[in-house]
């Protein structure tokens, strides 16, 4: 089979074409860099993604705090895990790098904070 595949490795955004069989890659063309043999490979064979997305703070400077995972997760695990992040809520203080939940969903994968709130004065 013959796909193409726009790679979101790097800023280049190549557009890989490849030739495949299953999860087999037989060709890749396209890619200005290596990773992108690799990003086909992983789209093949196990899709994978990182989620950023946002939480609610109460008491906080700011109504929400961002967050993000620390790995990336398989794709048709995104809807289940964003279920779980939207079902959080933190009482300010909250800093950078602190574990939201740890090991979401056994998906070898934390949320953490990306954004300092401070509580209101």
């Amino acid at each position: 089979m013959k796909r193409t595949f726009t790679c979101i490795v790097c800023p280049n955004g190549c557009e890989i074409d490849t030739e495949y069989e299953g999860a087999r890659v037989l060709s890749v063309s396209g890619n200005l860099c290596p990773k992108g043999k690799t990003y086909v490979t992983q789209e093949l064979t196990d899709p994978r993604r990182t989620i950023a997305s946002s939480i609610r703070i109460l008491n906080g400077e700011l109504p929400l705090a961002s967050v993000r995972l620390t790995r990336a997760i398989p794709k048709d695990r995104i809807f289940d895990v964003m279920k779980a992040i939207n079902g959080i809520e933190l009482t300010a203080p909250v800093v950078i790098g602190q574990v939201v939940l740890q090991n979401v969903l056994g998906l070898d994968s934390d949320v953490i904070i990306t954004k300092n709130v401070n509580a209101i004065s």
